[in-house]
């Protein structure tokens, strides 16, 4: 099965983006399944169920969140509705749902299930639960190669070092972990020891002339002054930025993993497809 994890979506110039590209994409490079993460893609600050739709329209299965999930209110009342938009499984007492199966139901893939998990983390993020046990329920709950052909873990986190740690925690127990949230595409999309892909970071779908999506100016005045105010997404050209990974059918895991960048201020990379 080849699943296609899209980064975060950052603002209309990102979204846009994504969305003109994903038809093609799912073409080129035979995907069965699509995964955006869509937290940033209501101007930057969270999701709304209209931009959810148009995500699912271009042809995403799949919409993860992040620490903006809940930033637009319009959104609280519709993740209890729409099963395919996952929140952080560890954020405390909100409405929505964590982890939720999925069945493809045509093309090559059909009947195959997909479990897909979000996360947040807690280093230099606010105060959410464990997501080390959170995640820990899911994978007994939904053992791969067994109830879910393949699975899917999006750590929405800070730091590198615990992202790292997720996914050796999950090795062998999902067929990838990637990392969100710093909107930087990181080069270590790897296999793990025990056959779970990982990448640190998949990048973002938004301008990378920017400081991680957004203007330039709000941020570097925040750094210089210590002085903030509301950053908007930046205007240009956007990178489309993610991570492709190929399973086995038998087992779940990973037998390749290749990051995915096209157009804007980065070099493009596109797996190759055999």
């Amino acid at each position: 099965m080849r699943i296609l994890f899209l980064g975060d979506f950052v603002g209309r110039v990102g979204r846009d983006a994504a969305i003109a590209a994903m038809p093609a994409l799912r073409a080129e490079l035979e995907v069965d399944f699509l995964i955006a993460n869509a937290e940033n893609a209501a101007a930057g600050y969270g999701l709304t169920p209209k931009i959810a739709n148009e995500i699912f329209a271009a042809g995403a299965d799949a919409i993860t969140l992040g620490n903006h999930a809940f930033d637009q209110r319009e959104l609280i009342k519709h993740l209890d509705q729409e099963p395919r938009i996952i929140k952080p499984l560890n954020w405390p007492r909100t409405s929505g749902r964590g982890a939720h199966l999925f069945e493809i139901s045509d093309g090559r893939a059909a009947g195959k299930k997909v479990l897909v998990c979000n996360l947040l983390g807690r280093v230099f993020m606010n105060p959410v639960d464990d997501p080390f046990s959170a995640v820990d329920g899911v994978l007994r709950e939904y053992p791969l190669g067994v109830a879910a052909d393949a699975i899917v873990i999006d750590m929405h986190a800070e730091a590198t070092s615990e992202k790292m740690a997720m996914g050796h925690w999950c090795d062998g127990r999902a067929s990838l972990v990637v990392g969100t949230h710093t909107h930087v595409p990181t080069g270590d999309a790897q296999i793990l020891a025990k056959g779970t892909g990982y990448m640190t970071d998949a990048g973002m779908c938004g301008a990378y002339d920017s400081v991680i999506g957004m203007d330039k100016l709000e941020p570097m005045k925040r750094f210089i002054t210590g002085l903030s105010s509301r950053a908007e997404p930046a205007q240009g050209e956007a990178t489309v930025s993610g991570v492709l990974v190929e399973t086995d059918d038998a087992s779940g895991l990973a037998t390749r993993i290749a990051p995915l960048r096209r157009g804007g201020q980065l070099q493009d990379v596109t797996p190759t497809v055999r």
